[in-house]
């Protein structure tokens, strides 16, 4: 699927939830989420991530059937009107198939299909791709004292055993992307050092999606502590991860990093 774009891709994210960590209760209805999404369409999305469990730190497991009763009727309703890919955001096999069944493209799985032993199969068996993102620990956990030697080697490993896994179960290579997981487990300084190393994910052969929109480590830098002001720092990760390959980027501001994307890559195409 992704080898069919030949420029960078922006995936506006609609998070179906009461308590993210940005925009939390804002698109959890119908109506709203809707006019969300075609706005994100309008702006340039290519994709449209739909979750609807928090994976910020500290927030609590969501039912399968309740992640199920927030994001299918979205996904319909999108359906009717778009061919948008959709991509759905759980780690959960049941919900990942309810929405492929209700029209969504891409699993988009935080846990790299370690919480639900069925997401590997579930993948291969419906030829869809797969996002798998490093994380340290869980969402409870991830950010009690996270701690790496080296965490561009660490991660870099622990992704190529996930994509081999997953290979291993019958998924396609060129179905698979890598997510190094800004903010899910890492103190600030691991996070710039993977920004500053994103060439070597890229290098693995793996589309790799970037995922920095609105994060705090970003604001303890720019000392701010409302994420939605964190709008021009996340356009500037946007930027850095074209210059470096980087081929997908999960945003909340489509817009402002559509417009980053698409600069930096008019640059970088000059060396190609």
């Amino acid at each position: 699927m992704f080898s069919d774009f030949t420029t960078p891709l922006i995936m506006g994210i609609l998070n179906a939830t009461p308590d993210s960590f940005s925009d939390g209760g804002k698109f959890n209805q119908l109506e709203n989420a809707l006019k969300h999404t075609f706005q994100m369409i309008a702006d340039g999305a290519t994709i449209i991530d739909i979750g609807g469990e928090s994976t910020r730190p500290n927030s609590e497991p969501v039912s399968p059937d309740e992640q199920i009763k927030r994001v299918v009727p979205i996904i319909e309703e999108i359906r009717k009107h778009s061919d948008v890919l959709i991509s759905i955001d759980t780690t959960l096999s049941v919900v990942a198939e309810a929405a492929l069944n209700a029209g969504a493209n891409i699993i988009n799985d935080v846990s790299a299909g370690q919480n639900d032993a069925k997401m590997f199969a579930l993948a291969a068996q419906r030829n869809v791709p797969i996002i798998l993102m490093h994380a340290q620990g869980t969402p409870q956990t991830m950010q009690v004292n996270p701690h790496y030697e080296n965490v561009v080697l660490e991660v870099i490993e622990a992704l190529k055993r996930r994509a081999n896994e997953a290979m291993q179960a019958g998924i396609k290579k060129e179905n698979i992307v890598l997510d190094v997981g800004i903010g899910f487990g890492k103190r600030k300084q691991d996070n710039l050092t993977l920004l500053a190393y994103l060439a070597d994910f890229v290098a693995l052969g793996f589309p790799v999606l970037l995922g920095t929109s609105r994060k705090r480590f970003m604001g303890t830098i720019c000392d701010v502590s409302e994420p939605a002001e964190l709008v021009t720092a996340t356009a500037v990760t946007t930027a850095l991860g074209v210059m470096a390959g980087v081929q997908l980027f999960r945003v909340h501001d489509v817009k402002e990093n559509k417009q980053a994307l698409d600069v930096a890559w008019a640059i970088r195409s000059v060396t190609q």
